[in-house]
């Protein structure tokens, strides 16, 4: 795997304004040795997507609780642009196992849904990104 650092964009996108269980996530992929930039409450897709590509990262955390986990990634993946297949978008919050193929197909490069193991998140990350490097590369 390519040796740098992964660096992570987490992000609230919506009026969602519950965001303790996306700082949670920030501090674990931190504590892994991550940066992390978090960009806030109330953000839209646009301006998370003008972030993650100003930042040069390589992920996108999308922390959704609303229920609109399905148009919101397909929003972003479109608001990357030609970039989009170089950064992976990982998505978190209340997804039934049900819609994660549908997320998927969407642009989401792994799905965490609610009450996933931390751990289990991190391991997530790395492999998603070590893929899109390797895609890339």
């Amino acid at each position: 795997m390519d040796e740098r650092r992964i660096r992570v964009l987490i992000a609230k996108p919506g009026l969602d304004g519950h965001d303790r269980g996306a700082k949670v996530v920030a501090y674990a992929l931190r504590d892994a040795g991550m940066e992390v930039i978090y960009t806030g409450l109330r953000q839209n897709v646009e301006h998370i997507a003008e972030v993650a590509l100003a930042e040069d990262v390589d992920a996108i955390g999308l922390s959704i609780l609303s229920g609109a986990h399905l148009p919101l990634t397909r929003r972003l993946k479109e608001a990357l642009g030609e970039r989009a297949d170089e950064v992976a978008i990982l998505v978190g919050g209340t997804i039934t196992p049900p819609e994660i193929p549908a997320m998927l197909e969407a642009g989401a490069s792994a799905v965490f849904p609610t009450g996933t193991a931390l751990a289990d998140v991190v391991a997530g990350v790395r492999a998603a990104v070590e893929k899109k490097r390797e895609e890339i590369s």
